[in-house]
């Protein structure tokens, strides 16, 4: 296993002027900043999105518009995509009959493949599979960390595939990652990904379960965070949305659909593998209700919203 850490006290504005041409595809609440950070190092970046909006925003930023999977490939030495789930990262790369300009088409023996996205431990295998028989290497990159952190540059990038292939690339992850983790071989990125959401809804339900408890009991919200954070409850959640949360002020840093996508994953790796989670299941559930009450594209922490309406009312303030 390696690990980096790579310490970034001065990165944003440092100009590396790379040589490589970096294709990016997936420009939204992650990719984009992302895309600019890379930018900010000196690279160059050949980027496409769906729709147009984000596209136009790294264009404006310095960034080129590839105008589609294929052409960010095509002018590209390395591709890195930051999709939102399986069907998406399989029709990007390999194309069907709503992407007939797929990845897989600009793409040119030796390059490498670096997704961001977190999808099925089993699809990455075999979309890895089918590269590798083009001569393109493969690498499961999911990243954690939110909105703040892509901004920032100091994501948590956890990485399945050719270890050789990843000291390769590890100056580029550097650029929008704080820490760099190989984890094994093809598919262990998103295995640990899957492991990193488990612990981050329990976090999220459990900070929602005690705020709303407390609440009901009478207490100083703002008091009580300050009181158990720096203990044995001390958490990132407490610290990072626990604010916000007391506010009812759910603008995301990562939509709470993701989250229950995510839990999906997690949840039918576990049952694939004979793994109990019991924890896990009931969060789903919780996100499940988020999805079902059009609370979507509310932050992950919103979920304390459904713990509120279980205690029969819509909100703190009340």
């Amino acid at each position: 296993m390696t690990y980096v850490r790579v310490f970034r006290s001065a990165v944003h504005g440092l100009r590396d002027m790379s040589d490589e041409t970096i294709g990016f595809i997936g420009l939204g609440i992650m990719g984009l900043p992302m895309s600019k950070n890379l930018l900010d190092a000196g690279y160059s970046v050949v980027g496409h999105n769906r729709s147009d909006g984000p596209t136009e925003e790294l264009v404006e930023y310095g960034g080129e518009d590839g105008g589609s999977p294929a052409g960010v490939a095509e002018a590209s030495d390395v591709v890195l995509l930051c999709l939102p789930d399986s069907p998406d990262v399989e029709q990007v790369i390999l194309g069907n009959d709503d992407e007939n300009t797929p990845v897989v088409d600009g793409l040119s023996e030796g390059m490498t493949l670096i997704d961001h996205s977190t999808i099925s431990p089993t699809v990455t295998q075999s979309i890895a599979t089918d590269l590798e028989k083009i001569g393109v290497t493969m690498l499961d990159a999911p990243i954690s960390g939110g909105e703040e952190g892509a901004i920032e540059g100091s994501l948590s990038i956890m990485v399945g595939g050719d270890e050789d292939a990843l000291n390769e690339h590890t100056d580029i992850l550097g650029v929008v990652g704080e820490t760099v983790t190989h984890c094994g071989p093809s598919g262990a990125g998103q295995t640990t990904k899957a492991a990193n959401q488990i612990v981050v809804a329990a976090q999220m339900v459990g900070v929602s379960e005690a705020l709303v408890f407390a609440d009901r009991a009478g207490a100083d919200l703002e008091a009580v965070v300050d009181a158990i954070s720096g203990g044995a409850a001390g958490c990132w959640t407490l610290d990072n949305r626990a604010p916000n949360m007391i506010q009812d002020a759910f603008e995301p840093g990562f939509f709470a659909k993701y989250q229950y996508k995510d839990l999906k994953i997690a949840t039918d790796a576990g049952e694939a593998f004979g793994a109990p989670m019991p924890h896990t299941g009931l969060a789903h559930e919780l996100y499940k209700t988020m999805i079902q009450n059009d609370m979507g594209y509310d932050d992950n922490s919103g979920v304390m919203q459904v713990l509120q309406m279980m205690a029969g009312k819509a909100s703190t303030d009340e």
